[in-house]
């Protein structure tokens, strides 16, 4: 086997581990938070890619579209959490999983109705059309751009949660929500803004794909398996953990498609089921949850 194709296919598995980061970051925040596990997450990725194409397609701008859809996104999850999830939270958990459920359903049909079911195409931007050579070949530009986004994203994320007055209420609320009332903080508007940011994530993962998947009604679906694949190998709530276990998935499905095509799909949930006997809780899970 050629090892400038195996550092090649090594990439690619980075750029989708990157993908898969992106995916499972809104998802793990929202659980390790609010402990609502969100199976609109799909859709809501969707909807972000859709309204990445959208805001392109209007102002003709990629780089408007990045800012714009996930902040637009993120405020129908303000919404989403103010009006439907934030009554539940008194209820049985099975209860936040079977609306966030239904919601999906909701969301991709409203899609199929504005849009039809076929897909819509997102051209890369021309700014980052064509490839460069690496040394050991040439990869899409595009690509590259994705693996730096999110690792800005993650960096900020990081210093957002680690160096700030936010972030420090955010971890102390995850950790003991009870106390953090008594302290006075006003936990449902800690909450609100926690899912708003979540799904905010998730639109930015949606548009950064777009140009790489075929952008339809369905592609939540895939999404959502990703999602909770990287989410249970990493350790449920654990943000290290989706980051660690989104670029290992992507390096197994990536390597195994090189040398088993038919199995590179079977392959993350092969990881997932041999990490859970291994480590029950995920890689940095807490047993507890």
């Amino acid at each position: 086997m050629d090892l400038q194709l195996i550092g090649m296919q090594l990439l690619s598995g980075a750029v989708l581990g990157a993908v898969l980061v992106m995916t499972a970051l809104g998802f793990t925040i929202i659980f390790g938070m609010l402990g609502v596990v969100n199976f609109a997450h799909g859709a809501l990725f969707m909807v972000g890619a859709y309204a990445g194409v959208m805001v392109a397609m209007q102002t003709g701008s990629f780089w408007f579209a990045l800012l714009v859809a996930p902040i637009a996104v993120g405020a129908i999850g303000l919404l989403i959490e103010r009006f439907l999830i934030r009554p539940l939270y008194s209820r049985p958990p099975d209860d936040p999983i079977l609306l966030t459920f239904g919601l999906g359903y909701v969301l991709v049909e409203g899609v199929r109705i504005v849009f039809g079911n076929d897909g819509i195409p997102f051209s890369t931007p021309s700014a980052l059309v064509g490839v460069v050579n690496l040394g050991i070949g040439y990869f899409p530009i595009y690509r590259l751009f994705v693996i730096g986004v999110v690792a800005l994203i993650l960096v900020l994320l990081w210093l957002g949660l680690e160096k700030t007055r936010f972030g420090l209420i955010v971890r102390a609320g995850a950790r003991d929500p009870q106390i953090m009332r008594v302290l006075g903080v006003d936990m449902r508007r800690l909450w609100f803004l926690v899912f708003g940011l979540g799904i905010g994530l998730t639109a930015l993962g949606g548009v950064l794909a777009a140009p790489m998947r075929n952008v339809s009604p369905e592609m939540g679906s895939i999404v959502l398996a990703e999602a909770f694949v990287v989410t249970v190998i990493g350790g449920l709530g654990s943000i290290a953990g989706a980051v660690v276990a989104g670029i290992l998935v992507g390096l197994v499905v990536s390597m195994t498609s090189l040398f088993a095509p038919e199995m590179a799909t079977i392959s993350m949930f092969a990881l997932m089921a041999l990490v859970l006997l291994i480590r029950p809780q995920g890689l940095f899970g807490r047993a507890s949850i």
